[in-house]
């Protein structure tokens, strides 16, 4: 192997070790949350419908809202968006 494919190789896998850290540090943060209650919140999600209509036109309706659990971390845990993505994301197309 070249001196350049081991530096890649070698910078791969210390960029895999870190982010594997950071997860784990993540949900060790978050489980500590759990015991105080303050692991979970809850963003208002907006649901629309896109329905093609004659003339290459479209047409978008409202069909509702609703709350969606949301978990204050930096990645998805037990199914749960992170609160920081999910605000910057409330509209949801179907």
């Amino acid at each position: 192997m070249s001196v350049y494919l081991n530096r890649i190789l070698r910078s791969a896998g210390v960029g895999a070790i870190l982010l594997v850290t950071i997860f784990v540090a993540d949900w060790v943060v978050l489980r500590i949350r759990v015991t105080r209650g303050t692991a979970y919140g809850s963003v208002e999600i907006h649901q629309f419908l896109a329905t093609s209509l004659k003339g290459s036109k479209t047409e978008f309706d409202m069909t509702g809202s609703f709350q969606q659990t949301c978990s204050h971390s930096l990645f998805p845990h037990g199914g749960n968006l992170p609160c920081w993505w999910l605000e910057r994301h409330t509209a949801q197309w179907e």
